[in-house]
């Protein structure tokens, strides 16, 4: 998860990475995705193209950083349905910087939004087990 770990240092987070569990590591890295998302549809309203083309870009190398730390083996059709849905985000991000489409925007956040909140919902398991699907 280097890359994502990069791309999380690039939008502002502080300390913590280096002990940072592998649960933590993922959370970080959808908070990431998050912030840029939303940055990018405040870009997309106030017509700024190189801040919404940046946002959108950071946005994508970050969800492309969960989708490779998927562990297809072990985490059978939960990660193949992960998988998808982050390749399905990621095409949605990017019609929605080509387009200035705050609502394809705005779809993947509630996606992640989804996702998140299932992650969350499985900490101490994942945490016990120091092992992931997402």
């Amino acid at each position: 998860m280097a890359g994502g770990i990069e791309e999380y240092r690039k939008v502002g987070a502080h300390g913590g990475i280096q002990n940072a569990s592998p649960y933590r590591l993922v959370q970080m890295l959808m908070q990431g995705a998050a912030d840029r998302l939303a940055a990018a549809r405040g870009c997309i309203e106030r017509g700024e193209v190189a801040g919404k083309g940046e946002n959108c870009s950071r946005a994508i190398r970050i969800l492309d950083e969960l989708r490779d730390g998927l562990d297809m083996e072990r985490g059978g059709e939960i990660a193949a349905n992960l998988d998808r849905l982050y390749e399905y985000m990621n095409r949605r991000v990017v019609m929605g910087n080509l387009r200035d489409d705050p609502e394809a925007i705005d779809e993947v956040l509630r996606l992640l939004g989804e996702i998140r909140a299932g992650w969350d919902g499985i900490r101490d398991q994942v945490e016990t087990t120091n092992q992931g699907v997402a």
